[in-house]
């Protein structure tokens, strides 16, 4: 007698070996990356371990890869040795020379792109030659309950044509909304978000000259500051770049902040976690600056939330596999 071919139990034995084998290949792979950060992590190279330990310690999501080989104190002492020197120096305004006639030229009007690339990333760097176009972009309103703007939705908002993320924001696990600002946000010379305390201030005074510097909301307002964030570190101070102490940060998405001695105003993002860039450490992002001129210049939110538009589109590659996410603000180009 002729067996009839079971189609359903046929298809059923494919899927069953599919999935066996897949789970074989996935549990190959997670071996094969736990035992590389194993290795990494008490291997023979130190600054190998201590690029990992400070390159996922800047991410919301992957902070618990570190935290499964060493303990808070171990990585706080590893990120203690790869940052930035503290500066308490802050902006001298005298130092930036911005031309009397900046909104009369149609040259200082000219938004200037430019790709950067280094050792391991690549970039967009936007050159704004009237410092009097950046503004602090923000949400209808902050708190737990409130969410950010995704910064098409920001730049639209101010009528803008361009804009990068800004300030940091509570992400929790990389579930944040932007809805709770980290630090301080100032807007038209109001304080709108105040977490208390002193923190580093990137934003520009009355006289559109970028401010940096550690201070508390009321210093900042003292200086006539107009519209800024808080983040940081600060990057270069009245010239002077920043010490960085070993690995800096690791290999991470960045965004950052300058101005040259004309005023100029120099919004660099740096793509990372991707196969063609894996991110910049704090010394590439001076470097950077210091190359284009920076007389001043910060670190601002970077990691999955950097990003930057123009012309009505994103123009480098975010890092996030959701997409742009969600800010608490932004600085825009009117």
């Amino acid at each position: 007698m002729e067996r009839k071919f079971d189609i359903k139990a046929f298809l059923k034995n494919i899927a069953v070996k599919f999935l066996i084998t897949l789970g074989v290949v996935l549990a190959f792979f997670i071996f094969f990356i736990f035992s590389a950060m194993t290795i990494i992590c008490y291997g023979p190279s130190k600054a190998a371990r201590d690029l990992f330990v400070t390159t996922v310690m800047e991410t919301s999501a992957a902070k618990f890869l570190a935290k499964i080989y060493f303990t808070d104190d171990e990585i706080n002492s590893i990120i203690l040795k790869n940052s930035t020197k503290t500066t308490t120096e802050i902006t001298d305004e005298k130092l930036i020379d911005i031309p009397k006639d900046t909104t009369a030229s149609e040259e200082k009007k000219d938004i200037e792109i430019i790709d950067i690339k280094g050792a391991g990333f690549k970039g967009k760097m936007m050159i704004v030659k009237d410092p009097s176009r950046i503004h602090v972009a923000v949400p209808p309103a902050f708190g737990e309950e409130a969410e950010g703007l995704k910064i098409d939705e920001m730049v639209k908002k101010e009528n803008a044509i361009a804009g990068i993320n800004a300030g940091g924001f509570m992400d929790t696990n990389g579930t944040g909304n932007g809805g709770q600002p980290k630090g301080i946000i100032i807007k038209d010379g109001k304080i709108l978000s105040d977490t208390g305390g002193t923190s580093c201030v990137i934003g520009f005074d009355g006289d559109n000259k970028l401010i940096v510097g550690l201070m508390t909301a009321k210093q900042a307002i003292e200086k006539n500051i107009r519209d800024a964030v808080s983040f940081g570190p600060v990057f270069i101070v009245n010239g002077k770049r920043t010490e960085v102490q070993g690995s800096g940060g690791g290999l991470n998405p960045r965004t950052c902040i300058g101005q040259r001695k004309d005023g100029a105003v120099l919004l660099l993002v740096i793509d990372g976690r991707q196969a063609d860039s894996l991110g910049a450490t704090y010394e590439d992002c001076i470097n950077i600056m210091e190359e284009y001129g920076a007389v001043n210049a910060a670190n601002l939110d970077g990691g999955s939330s950097t990003i930057m538009y123009y012309n009505g589109e994103v123009i480098n590659v975010c890092a996030s596999v959701y997409g742009p996410r969600k800010l608490p603000s932004a600085f825009v180009v009117k």
